[in-house]
């Protein structure tokens, strides 16, 4: 970035992108976009209104600050301190989970399914409450509880339902999976679990790995947590209740026996928009 030239929000966008594309990101244009826009407290419209508009020299600082972060492997999300799911924004710090779309395959299932229902719905693993307050903000008549073990994100989840006027109807509680519950039945179990092999964790993009390792870590094979929610809630669903799962792109068929052998009845994989199997749906027999 060469001092001296005036950088307009054009120039800088495509600066911007070849910069972040020669240090690897998945989307450098997008990236780009998102941090200019966040930097001016604009939306990314904005930017191709204003094309030709100069960069203060000041705007340049703090966007340069940003670059070396983004360049450096940390989320976006991170840098913005906020990440919009379901069409919701949801505060988001490196004690939780960047909320992803293929998540939003989840979310959308649960709602296909209890839509039009007053349902008791349990979130496990909530992270950033994302799951919990979408399903909460789209189902009215719905009821929830969220356990999360982790207090640092339990505290991010709880500033999330304040910000978006949910605390009423969600309960957050600080526990490991279904421990928490007390004894409660629900109408729907709905989880997010760390499904990454523990092997393949080193391996991930930088800004992955940037992310807690806690709620990444599924153990040797990745379905340490599979097995414990298909084990444990049975017990805690209703009769016609399901418990629903995001899944690893090869974990579906490997959750749906353990759905059978656990005493589950009907199972149902829900693909994503790559046809790739992403959710498992599961109906207590």
């Amino acid at each position: 970035m060469a001092d001296g030239q005036v950088w307009t929000i054009g120039s800088m966008l495509k600066w911007s992108e070849q910069y972040f594309g020669s240090h690897g990101a998945e989307t450098p244009r997008l990236d780009a976009e998102v941090l200019l826009s966040y930097l001016l407290g604009q939306k990314r419209i904005y930017l191709y209104v204003h094309f030709d508009q100069p960069l203060t020299a000041d705007e340049l600082a703090r966007y340069r600050e940003l670059v070396k972060r983004r360049a450096a492997g940390e989320p976006v999300a991170y840098i913005c301190g906020e990440k919009e799911f379901m069409g919701l924004a949801f505060k988001v710090t490196p004690a939780v989970l960047v909320p992803q779309p293929d998540t939003e395959i989840l979310v959308e299932s649960v709602i296909e399914r209890l839509k039009g229902k007053t349902a008791h719905i349990a979130d496990i693993c909530t992270g950033s409450g994302a799951i919990a307050l979408a399903l909460a903000h789209y189902l009215p008549e719905a009821s929830l509880a969220a356990t999360e073990i982790s207090t640092e994100a339990l505290a991010i989840a709880k500033d999330n339902a304040e910000k978006l006027k949910l605390s009423e109807r969600v309960e957050f509680r600080e526990g490991d999976l279904l421990s928490p519950l007390s004894g409660e039945t629900f109408d729907a179990i709905v989880s997010n679990p760390p499904y990454i092999p523990s092997g393949e964790i080193p391996g991930l993009p930088r800004e992955v790995q940037a992310e807690p390792k806690l709620a990444l870590d599924g153990g040797a094979d990745g379905l340490d947590f599979y097995r414990r929610l298909v084990g444990e809630s049975a017990a805690r669903l209703k009769d016609g209740g399901f418990l629903a799962v995001e899944c690893g792109d090869t974990q579906a068929e490997e959750i749906a026996v353990m759905a059978k052998n656990g005493g589950f009845g009907k199972t149902e994989i829900v693909r994503d928009l790559a046809d790739k199997e992403r959710v498992v749906v599961m109906w207590k027999a």
